[in-house]
């Protein structure tokens, strides 16, 4: 497992090496995304989704920790 993972991007040519930061890869396999917000809204998925497509992960978890049963708060994406 791996905290604050880097995902280098490269646009137009350009390589950024931390464009973007994972909160948690396991195993290579699955991204795992941490919140704690009032609502999941579209910002926070397409931002799982980037991660995923970007680091050609087929598994994602978008946990939010502000509800109160926390199986509510888990979305499981599949690439």
């Amino acid at each position: 497992m791996e905290r604050q993972k880097a995902l280098p991007v490269v646009y137009k040519g350009i390589k950024l090496e931390v464009g973007y930061r994972i909160d948690l890869m396991i195993e290579n396999s699955v991204i795992v995304e941490l919140k704690s917000v009032e609502t999941i809204n579209d910002v926070h998925i397409a931002q799982i989704l980037t991660y995923m497509k970007l680091s050609n992960t087929k598994i994602g978890l978008l946990i939010n920790f502000n509800v109160k049963d926390l199986k509510q708060g888990i979305k499981r994406f599949i690439n």
